[in-house]
């Protein structure tokens, strides 16, 4: 990873996306925050909808299709707003952030404090003080929250945040380029992450909709009729991540050369223990929710891989 942190541009910006995105994912992962019918929730993902936006108070559902953006709507709908009856949002806000702490007890131990994560802890927090937030209503909403007390839950709040972020960025990179949800989804099952059937299932489109996303696709000259990328659809998604990528680099560039290479010095081992515990998935999707694709036209066939 060394070279690319010292890069200044694309490279150590997506360094440090691929540490926080699985510290963060412990959120999605862990036991602890996934049998969610035992907290009065109907399912996974009826809790999901319900914690994610939490911190941005009692919306409504198009609110939360807005700003989450490449889910379908009708399944945000079938969470939004009755999610709020079950607890308030102040409340879900709580509720998984000590279900968290949790999580982060178990697998840590005694790590959960000191060394590497303090370190990467208050490292976070420097690159993220004062960080700009206009048009990332996500990240706004949860960069009002206070900075817990605890180093893990500091790092976590920390790495959801830059997650947050490069959600919102990514999402405002994806609308300058006149891509919407079905599109965009097209366009990572092209270059290998996930694949139609999986993604149908997660995010709620239909076959559909994927159908229209790919001849609207065509039609720009960025993918074939399978799905597959062209030259010109590669170059176009991959200026969407530069895009990205200089939206969301204000963090990186806060902390500087020698200060990153501390963040991701102390990151890594940590990630990599998450990840060989198997407490969160190398890949995405996770392999548990990967669906074989069939080999018919106008399907991608890809059985995609980590981002």
């Amino acid at each position: 990873m060394g070279e690319a942190l010292h890069d200044g541009g694309d490279g150590s910006v997506r360094a440090v996306a691929r540490l926080a995105e699985p510290f963060h994912a412990i959120t999605y992962y862990s036991r602890e925050l996934t049998n969610l019918t035992d907290h009065g929730y109907k399912g996974w993902w009826h809790g999901y909808f319900g914690y994610r936006p939490a911190p941005l108070g009692e919306v409504s559902a198009s609110t939360v299709s807005s700003i989450f953006y490449n889910f379908a709507p009708r399944m945000v709908a079938r969470a939004v707003p009755g999610v709020w009856a079950i607890r308030s949002p102040a409340d879900t806000t709580a509720w998984r952030l000590e279900l968290v702490g949790r999580a982060l007890s178990r697998i840590f131990g005694d790590g959960a404090s000191g060394g590497d994560i303090t370190t990467a802890a208050n490292l976070v927090r420097r690159a993220l003080d004062n960080a700009e937030s206009g048009a990332r209503p996500l990240f706004a909403a949860y960069a009002e929250l206070e900075w817990p007390d605890d180093d893990a839950l500091a790092l976590w709040h920390g790495c959801t945040l830059l997650r947050e972020l490069r959600g919102d960025s990514h999402n405002v990179a994806l609308a300058a380029a006149e891509v919407d949800g079905p599109m965009s989804h097209v366009l990572m099952a092209g270059r290998g992450h996930g694949n139609r059937p999986t993604i149908l299932a997660i995010r709620g489109w239909t076959d559909q909709e994927w159908d229209s996303a790919v001849e609207r696709l065509m039609a720009r000259g960025w993918v074939d009729a399978d799905g597959s990328l062209t030259t010109e659809g590669n170059e176009a998604r991959s200026a969407i991540e530069r895009h990205t990528d200089g939206l969301s680099a204000g963090p990186v560039t806060r902390l500087g050369p020698d200060r990153l290479q501390r963040f991701c010095s102390a990151m890594d081992p940590l990630v990599e223990f998450l990840k060989e515990s198997g407490e969160v998935s190398g890949r995405w999707p996770p392999p548990h929710l990967l669906k074989a694709a069939p080999s018919t036209q106008g399907r991608s066939t890809d059985q995609g891989s980590n981002s």
